[in-house]
């Protein structure tokens, strides 16, 4: 379960840095690189939604839904080597004794 887990994590992680990486900056256009704010209002034109707007915020809903399902994952007590010794140490090898003179 943990796999398949990290397997969507990656993919989601990968592709929510490409749907970022793909988009335009508010202030991307020419007039934006030389300080002239003419084409937007102060805060930036009201624009519709676009797809790539959507899909980052879908991306990253499931991104930290997939972080916090694997934190939880590995939070959880698992097995454990010693956990079939139950208490008992393995009997230690006598010592080997030493003819004496």
């Amino acid at each position: 379960m943990i796999i398949l887990f990290v397997t969507i994590h990656v993919i989601v992680s990968l592709l929510l840095m490409l749907v970022v990486l793909i988009q335009q900056g508010k202030g991307a256009d020419l007039a934006g690189a030389f300080g002239g704010g003419g084409s937007q209002m102060a805060f930036g034109a009201r624009t519709a939604t676009t797809f790539l707007q959507k899909a980052t915020a879908i991306l990253f809903a499931v991104f930290v839904i997939t972080s916090l399902a694997l934190a939880i994952m590995q939070a959880k007590p698992g097995g454990s080597v010693m956990g079939d010794a139950k208490g008992s140490a393995p009997a230690a090898p006598a010592p080997a004794s030493t003819p004496s003179k």
